[in-house]
């Protein structure tokens, strides 16, 4: 009888630590999918040109165009509706807050290092450019794991 309770408890600690690795495996995945998006979006915000100072040989980041397109990117790559807020398609759960969208503009001196000590965040940048972070909740399958929180870091330089 010692023998088969063993074999219970075996088989149930084996269950708990496959379910834990799943739930890792997928938790990279999701922060692998997040941090692409909010890459994409940031290099999505950087090419938005200010049309009015090119037409005078400004390079400059046009800021409302650039906010619309990083959230609409963000919307696209991570299935949100328009408020970010996750979709019934999607595999969030709780809404992406957008910590940090940060335009360098074209009257920093180049090369400007941007920081951001809140986020312990630095990057050069040679060009007017976008920096953006953004918080994603991991939507775990299982209990097993603690809740998971990233804020993903991006930025991108206009390109030209």
């Amino acid at each position: 009888m010692h023998k088969l309770v063993f074999v219970v408890l075996m088989l149930t600690l084996w269950w708990f630590l496959q379910a834990v690795q799943l739930d890792e495996e997928l938790a990279l995945s999701v922060v692998h999918e997040g941090k692409r998006a909010v890459d994409r979006a940031a290099h999505a915000a950087a090419q938005q040109l200010d049309d009015e100072k090119l037409e005078l040989g400004v390079l400059a980041i046009d800021s409302e165009e650039a906010v619309a397109a990083a959230r609409l990117y963000l919307r696209e790559n991570l299935r949100l509706e328009p408020d970010l807020t996750p979709r019934a398609d999607g595999y969030l759960r709780d809404a992406v807050e957008v910590k940090v969208l940060d335009i360098v503009d074209e009257t920093k001196p180049f090369p400007y290092v941007y920081r951001n000590e809140q986020y312990d965040y630095e990057v050069a940048f040679r060009r007017p450019g976008v920096v953006l972070i953004v918080n994603i909740v991991y939507p775990r399958v299982f209990a097993a794991l603690p809740p998971i929180e990233w804020e993903l870091k991006g930025a991108a330089e206009l390109v030209y």
